[in-house]
């Protein structure tokens, strides 16, 4: 459960290893992140086989007018909230037809946060065909480490939804 590689292995590496097995495409949707996850997942040569694009969805108006999410539900729960970035992802994978779409949103640092929305909550989504699974995160109050570890993370959920269906 907690050993993911070996040696030199990388995420972004493993992951798309996992996509060209199963013949699948991702893409993201990220806030926080700045594209950064993107960045990670086209490091690797071959990465045009798996990955499709990313939408940088930094304001709240590209949230709603190329990811569908809600004005009502950015109001009512947040930009940084588990539902804004199960939309997300939902409708990245949709919008860009592709498998799975990754999502992030959150308060990077230093700036931005909020007595129940610290520096560094970071909220996560992978949309898979038949499912989206979401999970909180509380890195700290370092941006840049902020953001290398949402990379991370993500990476990772999308490996272990990926490690469910063969």
């Amino acid at each position: 459960q907690y050993i993911w590689g070996y040696d030199d292995d990388t995420m972004e590496a493993l992951v798309g290893k996992l996509l060209i097995e199963r013949k699948a495409w991702v893409a993201t949707a990220e806030s926080c992140t700045g594209g950064y996850i993107a960045h990670r997942l086209t490091s690797v040569p071959g990465s045009s086989a798996y990955f499709i694009g990313s939408v940088i969805a930094y304001s709240n108006e590209i949230k709603e007018k190329l990811l569908g999410v809600s004005p009502e539900l950015l109001i009512s729960q947040g930009a940084v909230s588990g539902q804004v970035v199960s939309k997300m992802a939902e409708n990245c994978r949709k919008v860009l037809n592709a498998d799975y779409a990754i999502s992030v949103s959150g308060i990077a640092g230093p700036g931005g946060a909020t007595a129940d929305k610290p520096v560094g909550t970071v909220w996560v989504a992978v949309a898979g065909p038949e499912k989206t699974v979401q999970k909180l995160f509380l890195f700290g109050d370092n941006r840049e480490r902020n953001i290398i570890k949402t990379g991370f993370a993500a990476l990772n959920m999308l490996r272990e939804m990926l490690l469910e269906t063969k």
